[in-house]
């Protein structure tokens, strides 16, 4: 049995069944759940709520005009020839009711409607023309993570105590088959991308999301989604300004609120944005969606956003590099050699000019997009990554790993060797997610320290 097969084993042995703690954060946001369903977080298969068995085929594309969300969908009911169609999703089975799209001709092509909450009075999906469309309810909750995770520091848990006493190589054999599970786990997503989307699409939006850091994830993923890397390549001259347009980023501009050498490339970005405003507004991301503060300024997501646009310029040199014998070595030294006439100097499109040319992806950017996209990437297409990825080293901590860290070794004098590469943190988060956060018991009736006891 592999180590991440008797880690599954630990994790579901030590299932607990009590109420997560981030389940009822996990549903509020209709635009990330739209996001996961594009993605196949929910699945591709289906029970709808008259019984049938419901396949996706295609997931189909972010829809521009007015109408269902996603637009040349296809889908298989009870497993005969798919039908073709529109997929709306709403957080209530009545908003189709509520939302007028009953009464709307723009939804009369619309073959599945996906909800989350089901309201005490039945509802039936049905269009103008009283055609019934097929329900789907999926949950939330069954997620496997969510887009962000906010929770706080915590004192020492019940496990320390035990983990202590345990030798150093066995806890680290336990650290590295939850990494080696937590690995396979995204290469298996990234496989369900890869056969809903395309294998360059999945990995586009994953490293977009990469780029989008924790605090703007979802706008990240959402842009990818609407705005296919075919789509952008296919149309390489305005690819940057469809990314700057649809993030909401080019309002109509006041050319005087910018600094000298900045208002040429926002009247390029404007100019070539415009001819497609009117066609594609309404993809535009809500300026309420960006978090723009409390993030060091290297990270603000107008760079980012430049360093996609590169990115998406660059594709066929950052597939080749993931075919290197060395893909590690090979993609962080394409990663860093990124540049940008404009945002290798800018923070944002109103900072001054940096002197030093800044890197467009620096070190810690590339270590997240290495572990979390290329070497999954790479593992859901049968390559063995394990010894390069468990060489990976460590460059950032975050909040969410130091309270897993607190809570599972405490001042234990070994805690730093235990977090020292990438594979020991995605090891420790993983443990962290699967016990701590689904615990609400404030570690008393947590299987962990008896579970880890056993281990082998």
């Amino acid at each position: 049995m592999s180590a991440a097969d008797q880690y599954s084993q630990l994790r579901e042995r030590a299932r607990i069944h009590d109420r997560a703690l981030l389940v009822a954060g996990r549903t509020s946001n209709e635009l990330e759940l739209q996001a996961r369903w594009f993605a196949g977080d929910f699945g591709k298969c289906f029970r709808a709520v008259s019984g049938s068995a419901i396949e996706v085929v295609q997931f189909g594309t972010w829809n521009r005009e007015a109408g269902p969300d996603f637009t040349n969908a296809a889908i298989s009911i009870d497993g005969a020839e798919p039908i073709r169609g529109s997929i709306e999703f709403d957080l209530a089975d009545r908003s189709w009711e509520t939302h007028g799209h009953a009464i709307n001709p723009a939804f009369e092509d619309t073959v599945l409607h996906v909800f989350v909450h089901v309201t005490e009075q039945t509802f039936f999906t049905r269009t103008k023309l009283h055609r019934n469309v097929v329900q789907v309810r999926v949950d939330p909750a069954t997620l496997p993570e969510s887009f962000s995770a906010n929770v706080p520091l915590a004192r020492p848990g019940r496990c320390q105590a035990p983990l202590q006493d345990l030798p150093e190589e066995r806890v680290l054999s336990i650290i590295e088959a939850a990494s080696r599970f937590r690995l396979q786990r995204k290469a298996a997503r990234l496989r369900t991308m890869a056969e809903t989307h395309g294998a360059d699409e999945a990995l586009f939006q994953e490293v977009a999301a990469a780029l989008g850091y924790k605090q703007n994830k979802l706008p990240f993923t959402l842009l990818a989604q609407r705005l296919p890397l075919a789509a952008l390549r296919a149309d390489q001259q305005h690819a940057e300004s469809l990314l700057f347009g649809i993030a909401g980023f080019l309002e109509a501009p006041d050319l005087s609120v910018f600094a000298e050498e900045t208002r040429s490339y926002v009247r390029g970005l404007w100019d070539r944005w415009w001819p497609h405003r009117d066609e594609m507004q309404r993809l535009a991301l809500p300026a309420n969606l960006w978090r723009l503060s409390g993030a060091r300024p290297l990270n603000h997501p107008q760079r980012r956003l430049g360093a996609l646009a590169v990115l998406v310029e660059n594709w066929p040199r950052f597939t080749k590099s993931l075919g290197r014998s060395d893909p590690a070595r090979a993609t962080r030294e394409f990663l860093l050699g990124l540049t940008d006439a404009y945002w290798s100097h800018h923070y944002t499109l109103t900072s001054a000019a940096t002197v030093a040319e800044m890197a467009l992806i620096g070190e810690s950017r590339a270590a997240e997009i290495l572990a979390n996209v290329v070497f999954p990437f790479l593992a859901a297409k049968g390559r063995d990554v394990w010894p390069g990825y468990h060489q990976l080293p460590a460059r950032l901590t975050n909040r969410r790993l130091e309270t897993g860290a607190t809570r599972l070794f405490g001042d234990d004098p070994r805690r730093p060797r235990f977090l020292k590469t990438i594979a020991h943190q995605q090891g420790l988060l993983q443990i962290y997610e699967d016990f701590c956060l689904q615990d609400n018991s404030d570690c008393a009736q947590c299987p962990f320290p008896e579970q880890m006891q056993k281990w082998n």
